[in-house]
């Protein structure tokens, strides 16, 4: 999949450091990355980034997002505002697998206290090459679009 797809990310300063790691990783596997910051460690507010990194993927510039703050939970809430994103907070590789098979998930929020570079590795790497299953879960996603829609 490196190379076919862009992926959008955003943090806010205590996401910094672990979106700077994951860039480079992604970069070097090929993948097209479009950066919405933050670019330094100064305090800053995560709405602005994590906004801004969904909303490249909800207007489909970018087939998936990768939002970092301490927590994770702050960049999921921002995603899950726009329409079309599906976010979720992974802090393992098979949360990861099971928010893309079962959620079809294209905003993936990471918790920078509780997952380091190493393991936030392994959690895109399993969010960017996971399908979504269809079957009883499309017929769900279907029903989140519905019901976005009103």
């Amino acid at each position: 999949m490196a190379g076919k797809i862009t992926i959008a990310l955003g943090a806010d300063h205590g996401g910094y450091t672990l979106k700077e790691g994951l860039k480079e990783y992604l970069l070097k596997k090929g993948y097209k990355v479009k950066d919405f910051g933050t670019y330094s460690l100064r305090p800053s507010d995560y709405p602005l980034f994590g906004h801004k990194a969904a909303l490249y993927v909800s207007k489909k510039k970018a087939q998936r997002g990768i939002v970092i703050c301490k927590t994770g939970f702050g960049m999921a809430i921002i995603a899950n505002k726009l329409k079309g994103i599906r976010s979720a907070v992974c802090d393992t590789p098979m949360e990861a697998k099971s928010s893309r098979q079962h959620n079809d998930c294209n905003v993936l929020s990471l918790a920078a206290k509780r997952v380091g570079l190493k393991k936030a590795k392994k959690i895109a790497d399993v969010f960017l090459h996971t399908k979504a299953e269809g079957g009883r879960h499309k017929r769900r996603v279907r029903q989140i679009v519905k019901l976005e829609k009103r």
